[in-house]
C-alpha cells in the first residue's frame, strides 16, 4: 500500500476522539500495515537512524527500512490513540531501540522485517535491532491488550469483552503508547557520530575492536601530530639506514650518504601522500624497500664497476635510476591495464609468506658479518631491541607502551650514547693512528689492521655534520641524467613483480586490521599503479631504490593501534619537511654502521617473521601447504648459493659480504649475449625471485582447496559501490574520480 494511508488513519482517530469505543474499532479494523517505500531517499533513513538509534551490520546496504515519515506517523497515530481515551487508559512504554514492550507492560509489539526482493516477511527470530536490521511495520492492537497479526499481515482490531468474539459494541480501552527517552539513546547517537561529518551508512562502518583510531577518524591536530610522528619513528630503522649500505659500497662520501638520506626522506613523504589520495588509501607508509636493496647491491657490485676511481658514485647511482625508472613504468602499466587484477587470481598466502621471508632471509650473509666489526656495540644493540620489543612490551608508561612502539629509536639512542662514550673515553684510540685518514693512504701496518675497526665503531668518525648544508632541498636528476641498459631494466622489472606480490600481501592484511572488507582488485591494481608511479620519482631524484609499501606497515599498526589516514600524511608532511634540513641527514649519517647493521639484522628477521605470518589465512597444519613453503624457501636460498658460488676474478677487493652479489658477471649461464647472460645471472642469483617462481608454480599446479590454499577473497567491486562506508575508505577523491571515470578497472 502507500504511505499515505498513515496519515488518512490519523484523521479518522482524530475525528472519533469524543465518538465512543465502537468507532474506535471501525477505524483500528481499517490500519493497513505500513510497508517501506521502495524509492527512498538515504539522507532520510540516515536521520532517521540518527534519530532513532537504528544502527544496520549488513554491509550491502540495499534493505531499506521503515522511512522516516512511516516512523513518524506510527507515533503520531500512538498519541493520537492516547488523546481519544482522554490520557485515562494504562501507559503503554515501548523502548524506542528495541521497538517493544518493556517488561510486565501487558502489550508486545512483534516486529517483522519485510522483505523487498519477494515480499515475504521474516519472523521476529530472524530481525535484531541496535546494529541488526529491523522493522516495526505491522501492528494489531486488541482490546484485551494484546497484539494479533492475521495471515495476509493487515492488523484487526478485535474487541472481545462479552466472549462471542463478534466485536459489536463492546467497550474497549485503547492502550495508550508513549515513547520514552532512554539515556542510552543519547550514547548511540553519539556513536553515530562519525570523522569529517560523515554519518552511518546502512553498511554500518565499525572501528575495529583495540584500535585508538581508526582509519577515517580525526582526533585532533595535536593528536595527529603525535600518532604521526610515532608511525613513522617505529619505521625508523626502515626508513634511514639503506643509504647507510648502498653508498659506502657505491665509493660514496659521508656527505653523500647524508644527501641520500634526505632524499629517502623527501621521496617517502610524497609518495605516501600521493598513495593515501590515489592510491589503495589505506595507510601504509611509502619508502625505499629492502625488495629492491639485493638487485641494487648486484648492479653496483658488477665487474665493470669495480675498477671505477672516478665519479663511481654518481655514475652506479644514474645507473640504478635507469633501472628503477624503466621497471617502474612495468609496474605502472600492469596496475593501470587492469592486468593485476588477473594476477591476483595466482597470488596467495603460500606464495606470500616464502616470498616475503626470503626478503629478509637475503641478507643473512650480511647482517651479523657487518656488525660484527664492533660487537661491544653490536651486541648490546641487539640484546636491548630484544628487550624492549619482547620484554618489557606488556609496561605501560602514562598509558603508553613505549617500549613496544619505540623498541628501535629508543635502542638505537642509548647504544648510540653508549658508543659516544666508548670513543671519548679512547676505547678506539691507537697509537700513531688517525679516524680521519683513509685507509687506503695508511702507511703504518699496525694503524692499517685498525682502521676498519676505527671506521665502524667511532661515532666522530663521519664528516657529515661539517660538510652538510643547513638547508638543502632534494631536486630531481641531481646526480645527473640516469643511464639506461638493457640488463639493467630487465633485473629491475622483475624485481617489481617480487615488489608487487609483497605489497597484496601487505594490503590485505592491512585492511582486515583497519576495515571490515578487503579492497576490490581494481582497488589493488590501483595501489600498485601508484607505487610503480612513485618508484618513477624515486628513479628521478635518485634515492638509490625504488618506492614501494613497507612490509613493516602492519607490525607498526598492530603496535601502535593506530590506523588514521590523516596520521599517516601529517607524518609524512615531516618528512618532507625535515628532507629540508640538511642537517637531519647528517646526523643520521653518523650513526656508526656497527649500530645500523646491528639494526638492519632485527628489522630483517621482523621482515621473516611478517612473511611468515600470511601463513595465517591458510590451513598451516595442511601438508600440502608446508612442502610448498620448505621447498620454495629452501630452493630459494640454495639456487643463488650455486649461482652465487662463481666468485668474481677481483673478489679479493670486495667485502666477504659483497661477494654473493658479485655473481651476474661471472655466473654459469652463458647465451652468447652479454646483457642477457648478465641479467640472467643476477636474477637467478636473487633469493626472493626465485623463491616467488618456485612457490608460484607449486601452489597454482599443487591440487589443493580453496580454504586449504587460504585463497584471498577480495571485495567485489559493486559491494563497496553499494556500501557508502567502504566507499568512502577505498574511493578516490571525485574530482580525481571523474578523471579516471573510464579505468572501471581500477575500481574508481
Amino acid at each position: 500500500m502507500e504511505t499515505g494511508s498513515t496519515s488518512k488513519s490519523r484523521g479518522k482517530a482524530e475525528r472519533v476522539k469524543g465518538g465512543g469505543t465502537t468507532r474506535l474499532s471501525s477505524m483500528l479494523q481499517k490500519i493497513e500495515p505500513f510497508m517501506p517505500r521502495i524509492d527512498h531517499n538515504p539522507n532520510e533513513l540516515r536521520s532517521w537512524a540518527k534519530r532513532t538509534g537504528f544502527v544496520s551490520d549488513y554491509s550491502g546496504g540495499t534493505q531499506a527500512s521503515a522511512s522516516e515519515k512511516n516512523d513518524s506517523a506510527l507515533f503520531d497515530l500512538e498519541k493520537g490513540l492516547d488523546s481519544i481515551n482522554g490520557g485515562s487508559s494504562p501507559k503503554i512504554e515501548i523502548d524506542p531501540v528495541l521497538g517493544r514492550t518493556k517488561p510486565n507492560r501487558g502489550i508486545e509489539i512483534e516486529p517483522v522485517v519485510k522483505n523487498e526482493r519477494d515480499g515475504t516477511g521474516r519472523g521476529e527470530d530472524q530481525s535484531r535491532r541496535t546494529g541488526d536490521e529491523a522493522k516495526v511495520d505491522e501492528r494489531k492492537v486488541g482490546s484485551n491488550g494484546s497484539v494479533h497479526r492475521n495471515g495476509n499481515g493487515n492488523v484487526n482490531g478485535i474487541a472481545n469483552a462479552n466472549g462471542n468474539g463478534h466485536g459489536n459494541e463492546v467497550p474497549a480501552v485503547a492502550p495508550t503508547v508513549e515513547p520514552k527517552k532512554d539515556d542510552s539513546l543519547a550514547e548511540r547517537d553519539a556513536k553515530l557520530d562519525f570523522p569529517y561529518g560523515e554519518e552511518p551508512a546502512p553498511g554500518g562502518w565499525h572501528r575495529p575492536s583495540g584500535l585508538k583510531c581508526g582509519l577515517r577518524e580525526n582526533p585532533g591536530f595535536v593528536p595527529l601530530i603525535y600518532y604521526g610522528l610515532q608511525h613513522y619513528l617505529s619505521l625508523a630503522g626502515s626508513l634511514i639506514f639503506i643509504p647507510s649500505i648502498i653508498v659506502p659500497a657505491m665509493g660514496g662520501t659521508d656527505k653523500d650518504i647524508a644527501t641520500v638520506i634526505s632524499t629517502m626522506l623527501l621521496v617517502s613523504g610524497v609518495t605516501t601522500i600521493l598513495h593515501s589520495y590515489f592510491g589503495t588509501r589505506l595507510p601504509l607508509v611509502q619508502g625505499s624497500s629492502y625488495v629492491y636493496l639485493a638487485p641494487a647491491l648486484v648492479i653496483m657490485n658488477a665487474r665493470e664497476y669495480r675498477d671505477l676511481t672516478e665519479h663511481k658514485f654518481r655514475h652506479i647511482m644514474r645507473e640504478l635510476q635507469g633501472a628503477i625508472i624503466v621497471g617502474s613504468i612495468f609496474q605502472s602499466i600492469l596496475g593501470y591495464s587492469g592486468l593485476m587484477s588477473l594476477f591476483l587470481r595466482f597470488i596467495n598466502p603460500v606464495v606470500v609468506a616464502p616470498t616475503v621471508a626470503a626478503v629478509g632471509l637475503a641478507f643473512f650473509s650480511y647482517g651479523f658479518p657487518e656488525a660484527g666489526s664492533c660487537v661491544e656495540i653490536s651486541i648490546p644493540q641487539i640484546l636491548l631491541l630484544l628487550i624492549f620489543a619482547l620484554y618489557l612490551r606488556g609496561i605501560s608508561i602514562f598509558g603508553h607502551r613505549v617500549f613496544r612502539i619505540y623498541a628501535v629509536p629508543l635502542s638505537i639512542m642509548i647504544i648510540w650514547t653508549y658508543a659516544f662514550f666508548l670513543t671519548a673515553g679512547g676505547a678506539y684510540n691507537y697509537k700513531g693512528c688517525s679516524p680521519d685518514i683513509p685507509s687506503s693512504n695508511i702507511l703504518i701496518d699496525a694503524c692499517r689492521k685498525h682502521a676498519y675497526t676505527m671506521k665502524h665503531c667511532r661515532t666522530d668518525v663521519s664528516n657529515a655534520w661539517r660538510a652538510a648544508a643547513w638547508v638543502r632541498i632534494p631536486y630531481p636528476l641531481q646526480w645527473g641524467i640516469p643511464i639506461f641498459h638493457l640488463r639493467t631494466s630487465l633485473i629491475m622489472i622483475i624485481v617489481s613483480l617480487v615488489a608487487s606480490v609483497d605489497s597484496v600481501g601487505t594490503y590485505h592484511s592491512a585492511s582486515v586490521r583497519v576495515n571490515s572488507k578487503p579492497p576490490s582488485p581494481g582497488i589493488v591494481s590501483r595501489g600498485i599503479a601508484m607505487e610503480g608511479f612513485c618508484s618513477i620519482l624515486a628513479g628521478l631524484w635518485g634515492s638509490g631504490t625504488g618506492s614501494t609499501t613497507l612490509t613493516e606497515n602492519v607490525h607498526t599498526i598492530d603496535i601502535t593501534k593506530v590506523a588514521s589516514r590523516r596520521a599517516v600524511e601529517v607524518g609524512a608532511v615531516f618528512l618532507i619537511l625535515f628532507s629540508f634540513v640538511g642537517k637531519v641527514g647528517a646526523i643520521l649519517a653518523s650513526i656508526p654502521q656497527a649500530l645500523a647493521a646491528s639494526v638492519l639484522c632485527f628489522m630483517w628477521a621482523l621482515i621473516v617473521a611478517l612473511g611468515l605470518s600470511t601463513l595465517q589465512y591458510s590451513q598451516t597444519a595442511s601438508f600440502r601447504n608446508i612442502t610448498v613453503v620448505g621447498v620454495s624457501l629452501f630452493l630459494g636460498l640454495s639456487i643463488p648459493a650455486y649461482f652465487q658460488q662463481y666468485q668474481p676474478e677481483s673478489s679479493l677487493i670486495l667485502p666477504s659480504y659483497f661477494v654473493p652479489y658479485a655473481a651476474a658477471s661471472s655466473g654459469p649461464v652463458y647465451t652468447g649475449s652479454k646483457q642477457l647472460d648478465f641479467a640472467l645471472n643476477a636474477i637467478l642469483s636473487l633469493n626472493m625471485v626465485v623463491t616467488l617462481l618456485v612457490a608460484f608454480v607449486l601452489d597454482n599446479t599443487v591440487p589443493g582447496s580453496r580454504q586449504e590454499r587460504g585463497v584471498y577473497i577480495w571485495s567485489r567491486a559493486e559491494e563497496i559501490a553499494n556500501d557508502p562506508s567502504l566507499l568512502s575508505d577505498y574511493a578516490l577523491p571525485r574530482k580525481v574520480a571523474k578523471c579516471f571515470y573510464w579505468a572501471r578497472c581500477l575500481g574508481v
